[in-house]
C-alpha cells in the first residue's frame, strides 16, 4: 500500500512542481497561484509501482485522485476504457456521493497521485468555503460537458435505429400470452431449468438468441436447454470462450485452439512449451475464478476492418483471412474478459453458470474441456467401459488415426489450415487442384486398404463396413469393390438390413417408438447361421426384409456361395459390433473398416467445422435432392440418429482395423450451392429452423463453387448427384 505524504511537508521546489502539475488539470486550471496553493494544502501524495491497483471497481471510495505523472489503465466491466495521465482525474462521485467505485485503475507506469480525501474536502469547505464552492462547480460542469459527449456518442450510434413504435408488446409464452414493456429482456420470462435441464438460450420465433436479449416485438418465446442439440451447442460455445479466457489470463505465451468435439468434451490444442498437468491446474484456477466472478458474455458489434486488424495484432490469423470474404461490414464478437473471439451465435449470460467446466489432461500435450453434467447427462451412451472409451476417445482411432494424421499433414502442406486460407485459394483459381489432390488421396488410401484386405488373403473371408449416416458409406463400398477387383478378389455384398426381425419384434426405445437402430432389431441369429454354412462353403438361400410390409423372409433373399476369389462385404450400423458374427470364423477371418468424415477446416481459434454438421448437411442435400424429403424432416430425426450411432456405432471403434476418412476439404463450398436454398426452405414456424438457421450462417463462412470439376466416382457425388457408380 502506498504511504500519503501531507503536501504541507514538501520543500518549495517541490511545493513548486507540485503546483504545476495540478494545474494542468481542468478542474483547478481556473484558479489563481494562491487558490492553488490553499487547496494543495488538502490534499497528500500517493506513489504506485508499475503494476499496482489503485481502486477495484465495486470497492467503497471516499477520495478523489489528480494524476500529477505516470500512466494508468482504467478498466470497466473487463472493458478497457481511456488510459489516464498527467493533467486526468477520477473518483470524483466517491469524494461527492460516497458511491462504490465505477472502475478499476492499475498503474501501468510509475505513477504519481495527488488525493484529495473526504477529511480534506471537509477541511476545505471549513477552511475556504468559496473555493470548495469555485472547485464544486468546475466539477459539476466537467461532469456535464462528460454527459453530453456521452450522449451524443450513444445517439450517434443509434442513430440508424429509430424509437420504439410502441411500449407494450404481446408475448406467447407455451399456451397463453402476456403483455410486457418494450425492451424487457428474454431471461425475465423464462424458467431458470425446464426439468433437470438448465435453460441456455431462448427460441425467439424458433430462433436461437441469448436470454439478455431485449424484446421490441411481438414474439413467440420458448425455452431453449442443454436437451436440445441448439442448446448443447450453445453451451459448449461458453465452454469455450471462458476456457481461452482462462488461458490468456494465466498462460499469455501458449497458442491454445479447440478442436473436434467428443460428445461430452472437446479437445484442446496447445501450441508453445508447456507441462500438462501443471498447464492444466493453473487453467483450472482462472477458469474457477472467472466461474466465480460471474463474468457476462459480452456481444459487441465491430466494422470488419476493426476485426480484421484485432485478430491479426492477437495472432489469430485463421480468423482474421476469414473475415476477408465476409459479405457485411461489421463483425459480431464475443467477450468474456481481455479475450474477443469472433460471434458463434448466442452464449450463456455469464461465466457463472458453467461450474461444471473444467480442464483434464489429454492424449499427447493436448488438454480436454469437459462440459460436465449439463451435456454428458443429454447424451446417450453404453453402460460400463465402453463409455468410457467413447467419451475420451482414448482406443478409438477415429480422430487420431494414421489416415487423420495424413490428411491434416498434405492440408498443412498446402496452407489450407483453415476455412478463410480455403476460400483465399478458390479465389486466387486453385480449386481444380484441390479437388485433384483431395479425390487422389481418397484414392491412394483406398487402395492401400484393399492391399491390406489382401495380405490377409486366403484367411479372410468376411469384411465388415459400419459408420455413421451420411459418411459415405455406399459409394466407398464401390470404389473398394474396384479395388479389391484389381487385386483378384471377388467381392460379394450381403447387406445387414434384410435382417431386420418382423416389426412387430422390433424393440422399442424409451419414448415407445421402435428402435430399429437397436441391435436386437437384427435377426443375428439368422445371419450367423447364414453366415457360417456360407463359411463352410455351402449355397445359402439369404434373407430379404419387406420394408413396405414390415416382415422378414427368411429365404426370400438371392442364393450365394462363396468361392476361393469370394470375399463377403457386410455394410450395416452394426459391422463393428463383435456380438454380430459370434462364432462365425475367427477373427483372422474378419476385417472391419469404419468410415466417416474426421477432418475438417478450423474457423478460428474458437471452434473448427463439426463434422456432424458436415454430415447432417451431407443429408439434407441427399435426402431433398435425390429422394424428395425436406430439410426440416432431415433435421427433425438427426438427433434420434445421432442418439443411435452413440450407442451402437462409435462404442465399437476400437474393434476397427482400419479407420477411412471421407471427409474431402472442398465439400462445404459445394455442398453450400444446394443447401442454402433447401435450409431457405425451412419454415420459421417449424422446430427445425433454429437448427437451419445456423446451418445457413455455417455455410456462408464458404464461398460458394459449382461442382464442375467434382468426378463421378466422388463420395461427394453420393449426395449432390452425378454419380458414376449405380446405387
Amino acid at each position: 500500500m502506498p504511504s500519503p505524504t501531507p503536501l504541507p511537508a514538501q520543500p518549495p521546489a517541490a511545493q513548486e512542481q507540485l503546483l504545476s502539475a495540478l494545474s494542468r488539470s481542468p478542474l483547478l486550471s481556473g484558479l489563481s497561484p494562491d487558490e492553488l496553493a490553499v487547496f494543495a494544502r488538502h490534499l497528500e501524495l500517493h506513489s504506485y509501482a508499475a503494476g499496482a491497483c489503485v481502486m477495484r471497481e465495486g470497492e467503497n471510495g471516499h477520495a478523489m485522485y489528480f494524476v500529477l505523472s505516470g500512466e494508468a489503465d482504467l478498466v470497466r466491466k473487463h472493458l478497457e476504457l481511456k488510459p489516464l495521465k498527467a493533467g486526468d482525474s477520477f473518483g470524483e462521485m466517491g469524494l461527492v456521493a460516497e458511491r462504490p467505485r465505477a472502475a478499476t485503475i492499475t498503474a501501468s507506469t510509475a505513477l504519481e497521485l495527488a488525493v484529495l480525501p473526504r477529511a480534506g474536502w471537509h477541511a476545505l469547505h471549513h477552511d475556504d468555503p468559496q473555493l470548495a464552492c469555485r472547485f464544486l462547480q468546475a466539477l459539476v460542469s466537467s461532469l456535464g460537458e462528460e454527459l453530453v459527449a456521452m450522449t451524443d456518442r450513444v445517439g450517434s450510434l443509434l442513430s440508424e435505429r429509430s424509437l420504439p413504435r410502441r411500449t407494450q408488446l404481446e408475448i406467447r409464452l407455451g399456451d397463453g400470452t402476456l403483455a410486457v414493456p418494450t425492451g424487457t429482456r428474454v431471461r425475465g420470462l423464462l424458467p431458470d431449468h425446464v426439468g433437470d435441464s438448465p435453460v441456455v438460450a431462448a427460441l425467439l420465433d424458433r430462433k436461437s438468441v441469448s436470454l439478455e436479449t431485449r424484446l421490441f416485438s411481438d414474439h413467440l418465446v420458448e425455452p431453449l436447454t442443454t436437451r436440445d442439440m441448439e442448446g448443447r451447442k450453445i453451451y459448449r460455445n461458453s465452454a469455450a470462450l471462458l476456457l481461452l479466457e482462462a488461458a490468456h489470463t494465466c498462460a499469455p505465451e501458449l497458442n491454445l485452439r479447440i478442436g473436434r468435439s467428443l460428445g461430452g468434451a472437446a479437445v484442446v490444442q496447445v501450441a508453445g512449451a508447456h507441462e500438462p498437468a501443471s498447464l492444466a491446474a493453473r487453467v483450472n484456477r482462472a477458469i474457477r475464478a472467472l466461474v466465480d466472478a460471474d463474468v457476462p458474455f459480452r456481444h459487441e458489434v465491430w466494422t470488419v476492418e476493426e476485426a480484421r486488424a484485432h485478430f491479426t495484432e492477437a495472432g489469430w490469423d485463421d480468423a482474421a483471412r476469414g473475415l476477408r470474404t465476409a459479405r457485411t461490414a461489421t463483425a459480431p464478437m464475443v467477450s468474456c474478459g481481455a479475450l474477443y473471439a469472433p460471434s458463434p451465435g448466442p452464449l450463456l449470460p455469464s461465466t457463472g453458470c458453467l461450474r461444471d467446466a473444467c480442464v483434464t489432461e489429454s492424449e499427447g500435450d493436448g488438454l480436454l474441456l469437459e462440459f460436465g453434467d449439463p451435456i454428458r447427462r443429454h447424451l446417450p451412451a453404453p453402460e460400463g467401459e465402453l463409455a468410457a472409451a467413447l467419451d475420451r476417445d482414448l482406443p478409438a482411432p477415429r480422430t487420431g488415426g494414421d489416415m487423420v494424421k495424413e490428411h491434416r499433414g498434405w492440408l498443412d502442406a498446402m496452407k489450407l489450415t483453415s476455412v478463410g486460407a480455403f476460400n483465399e485459394q478458390c479465389i486466387a483459381g486453385q480449386l481444380a487442384q484441390i479437388i485433384r489432390i483431395s479425390e487422389g488421396f481418397h484414392e491412394k488410401r483406398i487402395g492401400r486398404l484393399a492391399d491390406a484386405i489382401q495380405r490377409r488373403r486366403p484367411e479372410l473371408r468376411i469384411i465388415c463396413i459400419a459408420g455413421p449416416s451420411s459418411s459415405g458409406k455406399t459409394t466407398f463400398i464401390k470404389r473398394l469393390s474396384v479395388q479389391l477387383q484389381v487385386n483378384g478378389m471377388n467381392p460379394v455384398s450381403l447387406s445387414l438390413d434384410d435382417y431386420y426381425v418382423d416389426r412387430e419384434r422390433t424393440v422399442k426405445d424409451e419414448k415407445g417408438e421402435y428402435d430399429f437402430e437397436a441391435f436386437e432389431a437384427i435377426d443375428y441369429r439368422l445371419l450367423q447361421k447364414h453366415l457360417s454354412r456360407l463359411m463352410a462353403g455351402e449355397t445359402v438361400r439369404t434373407a430379404r426384409y419387406d420394408f413396405k410390409e414390415g416382415r422378414s423372409l427368411a429365404e426370400g433373399g438371392r442364393e450365394l456361395r462363396l468361392g476361393s476369389d469370394d470375399v463377403l462385404m457386410m455394410e450395416g450400423i452394426h459391422g463393428l459390433n463383435p456380438r454380430l458374427l459370434e462364432g462365425v470364423g475367427g477373427e483372422d477371418e474378419i476385417f472391419r473398416v469404419f468410415i466417416h468424415p474426421a477432418t475438417t477446416l478450423r474457423l478460428d481459434p474458437l471452434a473448427e467445422v463439426n463434422t456432424a454438421d458436415l454430415r447432417l448437411l451431407r443429408r439434407i442435400v441427399r435426402d431433398r435432392h435425390g429422394r424428395g424429403y425436406e430439410a426440416a424432416e432431415s433435421i427433425r430425426r438427426w438427433p434420434s440418429v445421432r442418439r443411435g450411432e452413440r450407442l451402437h456405432i462409435f462404442p465399437f471403434l476400437p474393434n476397427a482395423d482400419a479407420v477411412f476418412d471421407s471427409a474431402l476439404v472442398y465439400e462445404m463450398s459445394v455442398l453450400r450451392v444446394f443447401a442454402d436454398r433447401y435450409l431457405l426452405e425451412v419454415p420459421q414456424g417449424h422446430p427445425s429452423f433454429a437448427t437451419a438457421y445456423r446451418l445457413r450462417n455455417l455455410l456462408d463462412r464458404f464461398v460458394p463453387l459449382y461442382p464442375d470439376h467434382v468426378p463421378p466416382t466422388s463420395i461427394l457425388r453420393e449426395f449432390i448427384g452425378g454419380s458414376g457408380f449405380e446405387y
